[in-house]
């Protein structure tokens, strides 16, 4: 247990933990598809998985091109309404396989407006990778293709993933348990 900004975190998934599965789904990612691959990282929380599993891609055998997509869902208070773009791709996706990689997969209402997206647009395939699932929270059927670890349904932070931009920094997954006393 650490303690952080005056909170304790328990580490839920550490960083020797998270490499390894990260290298274990770069190897599941190469089996395909992978034709002109487009790897699109949803920000903000995705930022320091994308980059560990995309350098874990290279060290597999893939070069991919990479692009940022940033969505929120908005809608009153707590309850999604729907999916907002906040900053788009620059790159044509038509006839490309696509693969959306996000820090946590829980409703799944954004990530299924993404892979939408790129269908409409024209994307010969579209997979999704995520470091975390928490399938009891899904309000869509969408399921990811890789999967980093199945996440019991705990508030996490740390790999990329924030509370009020706190915590991002951490380099592992944790809980926060409490304050420090």
């Amino acid at each position: 247990m650490q303690v952080v900004r005056g909170k304790k975190i328990e580490t839920l998934y550490g960083p020797e933990e998270i490499a390894r599965r990260n290298a274990e789904l770069a190897a599941e990612i190469m089996k395909g598809p992978t034709h002109d691959l487009l790897v699109i990282a949803v920000l903000k929380g995705s930022f320091i998985f994308a980059a560990d599993l995309i350098r874990a891609m290279h060290n597999a055998g893939i070069a991919p091109e990479v692009e940022f997509i940033t969505l929120s869902s908005y809608g009153t208070g707590t309850v999604s309404q729907g999916v907002k773009i906040i900053k788009d791709i620059d790159s044509d996706v038509t006839g490309r396989d696509i693969l959306l990689i996000d820090d946590i997969l829980e409703s799944g209402r954004t990530l299924s407006f993404a892979k939408e997206l790129m269908y409409e647009r024209g994307a010969r395939n579209v997979t999704v990778a995520v470091l975390l699932d928490k399938h009891e929270k899904r309000k869509t059927d969408l399921k990811a293709d890789y999967v980093g670890f199945t996440c019991p349904d705990y508030f996490v932070v740390g790999y990329g993933m924030d509370v009020a931009y706190a915590f991002r920094e951490l380099p592992y997954v944790g809980i926060v348990t409490g304050d420090a006393d």
